[in-house]
């Protein structure tokens, strides 16, 4: 459609007949109402160890999202064989269908951030959202978790508004009355106050009356503000001076003649539908036309050399593969997506990573690792045969590691089998290699962020073989280093990454160095175990008494060659130094591994993360990493205290808030 300059030259008065027509017969506009309101997460606890937890949670969102399709809410839960799902979504009875869609889709964006914790809820203006371990439905209140918001924009009410908190008084006594008797929903507005109260549908009357008598009390305490929210376990009451609900409530289509006569008179006026019609589709051809626009910059050549190569599968193929992402075929769950066990049609046998997160960050990190790792080879990295991007999800395909990851042979305690030391010590220079390959080996610099056991898988010969290239980085060779968002698994991560931001190969090299002393030790590097210190401050407290070969996996029986054991302990902790300076290369590394007569220097002590606040009921804590050591660094540094907020990545590969203490004393 073509918009020519007299469009343009009329489109004032073309304006003003809109509003008056609007202004006459009110119609109403869209509005999915997706501002967040309360968002609250519970505590990671043994249930959200299990690795089926993910996946039911995911369930549960699929039944919820059929359900909200159908009906505009649904509850559901989900059992497996160690825990259960419980989970709830529900709009508010005035929004329209496809609204409550765009409402609940917004909610389930953002809710997976609890992960791994248990529970979690989120009250959008339009929508509710909720999951929990246990059966809640019946809940009305809870007087640890019920909250009221009285942020706003609107100010507050002056000496002038006479009467304006008893105005909002009768007004939520009013809603609150007449929502408990119209089966847990009503809207009004009186003398310039606008309120909406909704209860869950899985509540009794009874329940109801209770939550929104509580809300009624509770949102009083935000007058004389303009606007107030009550955000209870059982319901949601909102009071505004700004008319927020919509006019095709189902309250409110009772008295909708006016609305209908308007929209008809509207329609009937083929200049007015003309010049309505053709300013909105021209500004939906304008939005494409700029959505377009930045998807190519974003995309680039990525898109177009995956379509150009033999990167490409076919959605349907890979989906026959896996015979349907049969459950049976399934061979690991991560952060990101599950991971299936494929046959294509020429027999061959692969690995098909199903990415059940569709938001802008999975996008980046899944064209991220495509675009980083399809042309680096190297026998300790897993190869990528190829993706899928035009199906209903995306789909990366992998060469199959049959032997998992060595974290199901050091830390699960049911493993099949034990591995001896010739096979961890293999392992390890694999690692080291194949890191090293990543540094320096290829046309690219590239750090992969996020070296860690469940990382390193193992192929048919017990070879390592570097997996997961989401949060890798490419960087140019004059670069010394990256500033970046934090992003990795805590135990693993750099302290000045964790602290700063900026990213070297070095802070590669220190997630081996802890890889090492996991491998070697047997035990993950807990950073929040409070009496016998996390796995670095053990093995540091051995080494400097002479005595390393004591941390060494009690599941060797002794079966070890003590001296070769030390000398890679020692390496670990060469790796594992607060000091950026002092750690060594991966091409040193893979040197002291592999030569005898390499000389290995001593190591100065490493940083210790120790929880010095952990609060049971937020996502948010704080933790401190204190180096008392006066040789710490050999180069004078500054001493400095900071505070630092940033989002890391969970053992699970989700994104959590966290607040960070880093003590460096020099």
């Amino acid at each position: 459609m073509h918009l020519s300059g007299s469009n343009f030259a009329n489109l004032p008065w073309i304006t003003i007949l809109i509003f008056s027509m609007i202004h006459m017969f009110p119609l109403s506009l869209s509005d999915p109402r997706i501002s967040q309101a309360g968002f609250l997460c519970g505590s990671p606890s043994p249930a959200s160890a299990n690795p089926g937890f993910i996946p039911l949670f995911t369930r549960g969102m699929e039944v919820l999202s059929q359900r909200l399709t159908d009906h505009d809410w649904g509850n559901s839960a989900v059992n497996s064989t160690n825990t259960s799902i419980y989970s709830l979504a529900q709009c508010y009875g005035d929004l329209s269908h496809n609204d409550c869609l765009q409402c609940y889709a917004a909610s389930r964006t953002i809710l997976p951030r609890c992960l791994p914790a248990v529970s979690g809820r989120i009250f959008l203006d339009g929508c509710f959202l909720r999951y929990d371990s246990y059966r809640f439905f019946n809940e009305s209140v809870d007087p640890a978790l019920d909250r009221v918001n009285c942020n706003t924009s609107l100010g507050v009410a002056t000496g002038a508004d006479l009467g304006f908190e008893n105005n909002v008084a009768a007004l939520v006594d009013n809603v609150t009355a007449r929502a408990v008797v119209n089966q847990g929903y009503a809207v009004m507005g009186d003398r310039g106050v606008f309120g909406l109260a909704e209860c869950w549908n899985t509540l009794s009357t009874e329940g109801c009356r209770q939550c929104l008598a509580e809300a009624n009390t509770e949102v009083r305490r935000c007058l004389p503000g303009r606007e107030g929210r009550a955000l209870n376990t059982g319901c949601y009451l909102r009071y505004s001076t700004v008319k927020f609900f919509s006019n095709q409530s189902r309250e409110a289509n009772n008295d909708s003649g006016i609305s209908r006569t308007g929209l008809t008179l509207a329609i009937s006026l083929p200049v007015v539908a003309f010049c309505m019609l053709s300013l909105f589709a021209g500004y939906a051809i304008y939005r494409r036309w700029k959505k377009r626009k930045q998807e190519r910059n974003n995309l680039g050549h990525i898109q177009y050399s995956y379509n150009k190569s033999n990167l490409n599968f076919k959605y349907e193929t890979l989906e026959k593969a896996t015979n349907y992402f049969d459950s049976a075929r399934k061979v690991g769950q991560g952060g990101a997506g599950s991971v299936y066990r494929g046959t294509l049609p020429d027999g061959k046998t692969v690995a098909v990573k199903r990415l059940f997160f569709s938001t802008r960050q999975w996008v980046d990190e899944f064209f991220n690792e495509v675009n980083l790792i399809s042309g680096v080879e190297h026998k300790n990295l897993v190869k990528l045969l190829g993706c899928s991007i035009e199906g209903p999800e995306s789909l990366l395909v992998y060469e199959f590691v049959p032997n998992k990851s060595i974290e199901q042979y050091i830390f699960d305690k049911n493993k099949d089998r034990v591995l001896n030391w010739k096979e961890r010590y293999n392992i390890i220079v694999g690692t080291a290699e194949g890191i090293a390959f990543l540094h320096g080996g290829s046309k690219y610099r590239i750090i992969h962020r996020d070296i860690k056991c469940s990382n390193i898988l193992l192929d048919e010969n017990f070879e390592p073989k570097i997996a997961d290239f989401g949060l890798a980085r490419c960087f140019a060779a004059d670069k010394t280093h990256l500033s970046t968002g934090i992003a990795g698994t805590l135990g693993y991560m750099a302290p000045e990454y964790l602290v700063k931001g900026q990213l070297t190969e070095k802070a590669d090299v220190y997630s081996f160095g802890v890889l090492v002393l996991e491998i070697v030790c047997g035990r993950k590097n807990n950073a929040f175990v409070e009496d016998s210190g996390s796995l670095l401050q053990t093995v540091w407290k051995l080494y400097k008494t002479d005595r390393l070969s004591e941390s060494v996996d009690s599941n060797l029986k002794g079966d070890f060659p003590e001296p070769e054991a030390s000398k890679v302990l020692i390496i670990g902790l060469l790796c594992a130094q607060a000091s950026v300076a002092q750690r060594p290369s991966m091409v040193e590394v893979v040197r002291m591994l592999t030569e005898e007569n390499y000389e290995i220097p001593e190591p100065n002590q490493p940083p210790f993360l120790n929880t010095t606040a952990i609060s049971g009921g937020s996502t948010r804590s704080s933790y401190s990493m204190n180096s008392s050591a006066s040789n710490v660094v050999t180069k004078p540094e500054p001493s400095y205290a900071s505070t630092e907020s940033f989002s890391i990545q969970s053992s699970d590969g989700q994104p959590r808030s966290e607040e960070v203490r880093l003590n460096v004393e020099n």
